[in-house]
């Protein structure tokens, strides 16, 4: 015989429990910087780009959605004007001892 008391134990709504992980906040480092992006600093446009030649996104790169457009065009037009390579496997873009498989 049962009591009117449910058998399970109580669950709060939406899962509850720690988060799995706790991270720093990061901060836009153009803004921080205060440096302009430009199509031409090649070097300094290249830490928001992974090894595939593609812009990280915000929550990867801490940017913020200003910085995030400027960073984007200037993106666009240095690969435009051939500064940065459109992915990694355009001549020249990949490193000197690279060697493809046969």
């Amino acid at each position: 015989m049962t009591t009117g008391r449910e058998t399970t134990p109580q669950r709060r709504p939406g899962g509850g429990g720690r988060p799995r992980f706790y991270s720093r906040r990061k901060f836009c480092q153009p803004c921080v910087d205060k440096k302009e992006l430009d199509y031409k600093d090649v070097d300094y446009i290249k830490k928001f780009l992974s090894e595939r030649y593609m812009i990280e996104a915000r929550r990867k790169s801490g940017m913020c959605a200003k910085c995030q457009r400027s960073l984007a065009k200037a993106v666009k037009k240095a690969r435009h004007l051939a500064l940065l390579p459109f992915s990694p496997a355009q001549k020249g873009a990949l490193p000197v001892h690279y060697r493809p498989r046969s």
